[in-house]
């Protein structure tokens, strides 16, 4: 039998996502690098490890806004492109991106020189979360606006909660938080790990009470088919304790079968009659919607049924937690959203410019229809990146036309690197753009954001509305567009 240091040693070394965190973050760790700082949990974990008096240091190929501005704001050093000499200094600790693989300068320096590293999920899980009440929000669609709101409802009313956001919410001035309240409140997200953990994150975060919103295909890089995804939830499920809640979304047929669970209660949220906490009588109006659930009437400064359905997660929750509608609806009156979702960038030549993070077609679909609420006799412009491993593929290729039903004219972007997929994988773009062109929909099909703001320079009207779908930067598109438009008078 190996003698117990070396075995130790041993599983230090080969699991290290897995070692003594209480110990590893004794007075010894001062430094702390993150590998791919620019993803929007990444620097936000970044922000709050200086705010506990870490120094902190950050590599990324490119960071996009919000997150740019943020670590500005911090004055968090972001060294670009990748390369060893970026961790010349040895820090303590380095904390590896789940975008991150084999091959990147940086991960082969920690691997060669057996610096200390872990995943963003281990990180937070044994330091930051282990031993609080663990809210989890979690589903393919709706996770930051939900977490943003029912964080907003916990601060609100005095519960002082550490949070984790995929986003940057304007009710705070960062996307994480970490106090020594219970309370730990964070978007779960099913994307794996890091190169070194392929399960989803969201199995790091020990919940207590999880949410799930909707279940969809989604991440086609990781999951092969819907029944992968639907496994990777059945694994999280899995993890919330007897004294817990599962709080589902009733009305997706897609979790039906996930919920028949007795290892801990189960509660549904949604607009049909056989959800325990349920939504009727909506009313949308341009800037806000009011819905009833059973003995209270709810008023929300969101548009769309989407916001409605992550309301009542919101509102299942917090009343599971020991907040009363009152106090909900008082937080609700105060909530400000959450950047590039359904966000007016600005007005110029009298168009308005929007931003949004949809990507799916679920989401798009919805933001859209949410939009045509808010601008009933307005022209909207639906512009679209396909930059996702998902939309680059085919298995979308029907629901990305129909996605933009409620728009009135429709710009796709090239799609990104179509050569590196097989032929029989590719989303077909001529296909796409005959599609959503049958209705009669004027489209147009353009190499990048300096093509689409010149076409939309020549073709907008004053009045019109423009919404920008990309999880990415677009190449400055908005701030581009604002500047062509204003240049027109």
């Amino acid at each position: 039998m190996l003698p117990a240091k070396i075995f130790n040693f041993k599983k230090l070394f080969f699991a290290p996502s897995l070692f003594n965190f209480s110990k590893m973050f004794s007075s010894a760790i001062k430094s702390v690098h993150f590998i791919g700082i620019g993803g929007t949990a990444m620097a936000s974990a970044a922000a709050a490890m200086l705010d506990k008096g870490f120094h902190v240091t950050g590599s990324d190929q490119n960071v996009y806004e919000p997150m740019a501005s943020f670590l500005k704001s911090k004055n968090i050093t972001v060294m670009t492109p990748y390369d060893e000499r970026n961790l010349a200094s040895k820090p303590d600790l380095v904390v590896i991106g789940n975008a991150i693989s084999r091959g990147n300068a940086e991960a082969e320096y920690v691997l060669d020189h057996r610096l200390r590293y872990c995943s963003l999920s281990a990180l937070l899980a044994e330091f930051f979360i282990r031993g609080k009440r663990s809210i989890v929000v979690s589903g393919t669609h709706g996770k930051t606006t939900t977490t943003s709101l029912l964080t907003w409802v916990f601060e609100h009313n005095g519960l002082n909660p550490s949070y984790l956001i995929g986003g940057i919410p304007n009710n705070f001035s960062q996307g994480a938080r970490f106090t020594d309240s219970e309370w730990f409140i964070i978007e779960g997200d099913e994307y794996d790990t890091a190169f070194f953990d392929k399960r989803s994150k969201f199995i790091h975060y020990l919940p207590e009470v999880a949410i799930v919103n909707n279940l969809e295909y989604d991440h086609a890089d990781i999951f092969e088919n819907l029944a992968a995804i639907k496994k990777t939830f059945s694994h999280f499920i899995r993890l919330v304790p007897r004294n817990g809640l599962l709080l589902a979304n009733g009305d997706d047929a897609n979790l039906n079968d996930l919920l028949s669970v007795t290892h801990c209660p189960v509660k549904k949220f949604g607009l049909g009659e056989h959800n325990a906490v349920r939504g009727f009588n909506l009313r949308f109006g341009p800037t806000a919607t009011e819905f009833e659930i059973p003995s209270f009437k709810f008023h929300l400064n969101l548009v769309g049924e989407l916001n409605v359905r992550n309301a009542l997660a919101v509102i299942g929750a917090a009343k599971h937690c020991g907040l009363s509608n009152k106090q909900i609806q008082s937080a609700f009156d105060t909530f400000k959203g959450i950047r590039r979702r359904m966000e007016v960038k600005g007005i110029a030549g009298g168009v308005t410019v929007i931003d949004d993070f949809g990507h799916h077609p679920t989401a798009i679909r919805e933001t859209l229809r949410a939009l045509r609420i808010k601008y009933a006799k307005e022209k909207i412009w639906a512009i679209f990146e396909p930059r996702t491993n998902t939309t680059r593929r085919n298995y979308f290729q029907a629901e990305l036309a129909e996605s933009f039903v409620d728009a009135d004219a429709v710009v796709v972007a090239q799609i990104a690197r179509l050569e590196l997929l097989a032929p029989e994988e590719r989303l077909n773009p001529e296909k796409l753009m005959a599609d959503i062109g049958a209705s009669g929909k004027p489209t147009a099909y353009l190499p990048d954001a300096d093509a689409i703001v010149k076409h939309l320079g020549e073709k907008a009207q004053g009045g019109d509305v423009i919404v920008v779908f990309s999880n990415g930067g677009f190449g400055g598109i908005h701030e581009k567009l604002l500047a062509r438009l204003n240049g027109r008078r």
